[in-house]
């Protein structure tokens, strides 16, 4: 069994996609062990109790960034998501993690970005892509490296940017697909049918 920990900020459109992949049985042999946020307020912790998994406020005021880190691999381990075993997934995770936790966990960490990357990474990536004058968006599954948006590509899939659009249009079309491909790269994951190989990640059939 695969035991998932998610960090969340926010309103947890992207664990509930996770979520419900598992009880509909496309994502096998895992689970979603524990669900952490930042802020106690985030709707996505509702998300998390309301499928049936444990949800953890874990506030970062006044906690450096390391000190950080250090709390949520602690919450993460005491709840089976194991370096070298566990999967940890960033689904809206306003956070910068320490280079030390992304170490513990190398190649079992995901993070979901709203564009293509390498365009456009940071925050507001849709009004990046528009500002830009763009013709085609998109989203990005990637492993987690300690600079930001900079890991090896594990999926992507494209959205037609179309006339008319603005940040929010633009964003919501994108997070549809977000919602697909977000279990999908977990599902891949389950079944061991990722794997790095330097920059690039090779998929099995």
């Amino acid at each position: 069994m695969l035991e998932i920990g998610v960090l969340v900020s926010g309103r947890g459109s992207n664990l509930e996609a996770v979520l419900k992949s598992i009880e509909k049985g496309m994502v096998r042999n895992a689970r979603v062990a524990v669900v952490i946020s930042n802020d106690p307020n985030a709707r996505a912790l509702r998300v998390a109790r309301r499928h049936g998994a444990k949800a953890v406020a874990l506030d970062d005021a006044g906690d450096s960034r390391e000190t950080y880190g250090a709390k949520l691999a602690q919450v993460l381990m005491k709840n089976g998501v194991e370096p070298g075993r566990g999967l940890v997934l960033l689904a809206g995770f306003m956070k910068i993690l320490p280079e030390s936790f992304v170490g513990l966990y190398e190649g079992r960490m995901m993070n979901i970005h709203p564009a293509l990357l390498p365009a456009f990474p940071g925050l507001r990536a849709q009004k990046q892509a528009l500002d830009h004058g763009v013709k085609v968006a998109g989203c990005t599954v990637h492993f987690v490296v300690p600079e930001v948006d900079a890991g090896p590509i594990i999926l992507q899939k494209a959205v037609p940017v179309q006339d008319g659009d603005d940040e929010e249009s633009l964003s919501a079309r994108i997070l549809r697909q977000e919602h697909r491909l977000y279990p999908l790269a977990v599902k891949l994951f389950a079944e061991g049918r990722i794997r790095i190989d330097g920059r690039v990640v090779r998929r099995q059939a």
